[in-house]
C-alpha cells in the first residue's frame, strides 16, 4: 500500500486544519496517511513515503521558520532519493502567501518532486497583531479545497498514476 506523508507546521491552528482536511480526503482512498508536524519529521519519514503534502503558514512573507527547519534538516539526506514523487503545497496566509509558496516549490524542484496540484493559498486576511496571533478558523469552502487535494493525490498514488 502506498503512503502519503502530510507534514505541517502551525502556530494559530489554521494550517493544522488545512492539513487535517487533506488527510481526511486522502483517507477516502486506499493509502496509508501519515500526518506529522515539521518538528518531528525526519529524512527517514520522507524516504518511507510515496507522496507528500507540505502545509505551512506564511510568516513575514516567508514560509514558517519551523517548516524551513524541516527542509533544512531533511534536504540533503533526501536529495536524489525522492525523484519523481508527487507533492502538493498548502499555504495559510495572512495576506498574500505567494513568496511562501515559491520557496516551497523551489525546494520541491530541487528534490525533483512533481506537483500533483497547483499550490493552494488560503488567505485569512489577518493584518493586525491581534488577528495575526489569534487562533484561526478556516472556512468550509477552503477546507473542502484542501480535502480535494488530499483525495486527488491519494487517488493518484493508489491508482499508480504517480
Amino acid at each position: 500500500m502506498k503512503t502519503l506523508l502530510i507534514v505541517y507546521h502551525t502556530m494559530t491552528g489554521g494550517t493544522r486544519q488545512m492539513a487535517q482536511a487533506a488527510a481526511a480526503g486522502a483517507r477516502e482512498e486506499t493509502v496509508t496517511v501519515v500526518v506529522q508536524t515539521a518538528a518531528e519529521t525526519q529524512p527517514e519519514h520522507l524516504l518511507a513515503a510515496d507522496g507528500y503534502v507540505f502545509a505551512t503558514p506564511e510568516n513575514l512573507a516567508s514560509m514558517a521558520g519551523l517548516m524551513k527547519d524541516f527542509f533544512d534538516r531533511c534536504y540533503y539526506p533526501a536529495l536524489d532519493r525522492l525523484n519523481g514523487r508527487p507533492y502538493a503545497a498548502l499555504i495559510c496566509a495572512g495576506s498574500d502567501g505567494q513568496n511562501a509558496l515559491r520557496q516551497l516549490e523551489r525546494i520541491a524542484l530541487g528534490w525533483r518532486l512533481k506537483p500533483a496540484a497547483p499550490g493552494l493559498i488560503v488567505c485569512t486576511h489577518a493584518q493586525t497583531p491581534e488577528r495575526i496571533l489569534a487562533p484561526k478558523v478556516i472556512g468550509p469552502e477552503d477546507l473542502a479545497r484542501c480535502r480535494e487535494i488530499g483525495t486527488a493525490l491519494a487517488a493518484g498514488l493508489a491508482l499508480g498514476i504517480f
